[in-house]
């Protein structure tokens, strides 16, 4: 039977990179072959063999032809001219975090849903790490687009930190740049003298109002523990920062946090370890959806379904958690709007003005208010089909 962990994980199958090989019927066999003939048919094969090194680039795909800025970072082209660079539009890349999570999946789809809306107006890259640990690659992603050229880069860090260095260079080459979700470090762009405008949610009046709404079904003198997302990134500092405050104005005891890496295996091994550890343990408060279904399936396992459990993100796996009663609430940062809100501060940039800070929503979401959304859509679908029905019987 399988562990309730296995049952809540979906791993994103990955293709690994083919590259074609030339064959021994192609330049090396005109190579070889060459060898034995008499002279006036050698000068002849010489030049077969130019035009065929000359031509060979213009036959090729640009990964074929081992072109680097075909390579991993071009990522997804969307809009026709984007792979080739030929295209008078500007150039938007998308460079997100942890594509394994269902958040960043709705938020590239909801970027590639607003290019379609207008192909006319911007080519769309769209590319990203598969994990939040590879850092090293996400820096090479933003490197990569910058010798590339592209006219504007819309990031979501990994790191605050790690990633200000290439950010600096993509300015320096003239590139706008737009930091989303995660905001870089202030103190990093200040001492390179750098001013990039963020666009994003207020991460811990988010996860402040999880923390309040938790705190109305706490006992007076809860004890809860923390979960928190990677340290060194600023919205996991901000919503460890809110979670505490609730906590604080509650009256209850944080009496451990623990970094889980946004990580739902490393979710399920911590929770499990606090769960046995502190038998007298109120709630779970998880800086992600993902870190949350993890103590989810900690809590089941433990079969201590009193430990009630918070989330942040509104995936839809814990959304259909919350609306079960299973997780208590979540926080929904509009995922597939919060690239399309970087793209238009972006394409704002590339018309001459100067963008400012822009704060995207935050909400609650908790099982009485995705009932009553569910009650507007079917009262919106009642009064649909009476107005249909009206409308026949009026003809």
């Amino acid at each position: 039977m399988a562990s309730p962990i296995d049952r809540e994980i979906s791993r994103a199958g990955e293709v690994p990179n083919e590259r074609p090989s030339i064959s021994h019927g192609g330049v090396a066999g005109t190579l070889l072959h060459s060898r034995t003939m008499t002279v006036p048919r050698f000068r002849f094969d010489c030049a077969v063999l130019l035009a065929a090194l000359v031509c060979l680039p213009l036959a090729c795909t640009p990964e074929e032809a081992g072109n680097p800025a075909a390579g991993p970072a071009t990522g997804e082209a969307t809009g026709g001219e984007a792979a080739g660079g030929t295209s008078d539009k500007p150039t938007i890349a998308l460079v997100m975090k942890d594509l394994g999570n269902e958040f960043f999946q709705t938020m590239a789809e909801g970027a590639r849903a607003f290019q379609a809306e207008d192909p006319q107006r911007f080519e769309l890259l769209v590319d990203g790490i598969q994990n939040e640990q590879d850092l090293n690659r996400q820096v090479g992603i933003v490197n990569e687009l910058t010798a590339r050229g592209v006219d504007a880069i819309v990031l979501a860090p990994a790191d605050s930190k790690a990633l200000v260095q290439a950010v600096a260079a993509a300015r320096e080459a003239g590139i706008v740049v737009i930091n989303i979700d995660n905001r870089l470090d202030a103190e990093k762009l200040a001492a390179a003298d750098l001013t990039i405008p963020f666009v994003g949610p207020d991460n811990r009046a988010g996860a402040r109002t999880v923390g309040d709404y938790l705190a109305g079904e706490l006992p007076e003198g809860a004890r809860v523990a923390i979960l928190e997302g990677i340290p060194s990134a600023f919205n996991a500092v901000e919503r460890r920062a809110g979670f505490e405050e609730a906590m604080e104005a509650a009256g209850a005891e944080v009496v451990e946090v623990q970094s889980a890496r946004w990580e739902m295996n490393l979710a399920n091994q911590i929770a499990s370890a606090m769960l046995s550890k502190h038998g007298d343990l109120d709630a779970l408060l998880a800086s992600n959806d993902t870190m949350a279904l993890g103590a989810l399936a900690a809590r089941e396992t433990a079969g201590r379904d009193e430990v009630l459990i918070v989330g942040f993100d509104n995936i839809d796996a814990a959304r259909a958690k919350v609306q079960s009663g299973e997780l208590l609430a979540t926080a929904d940062q509009h995922a597939d709007q919060l690239a399309v809100f970087g793209i238009e501060a972006a394409l704002a940039q590339l018309a001459g003005s100067s963008p400012d800070d822009r704060q995207t929503p935050v909400d609650l979401v908790t099982a009485e208010s995705l009932a009553g959304d569910s009650g507007e859509s079917d009262a919106n679908a009642t009064k649909a089909t009476s107005d249909t029905t009206e409308t026949a019987t009026n003809r």
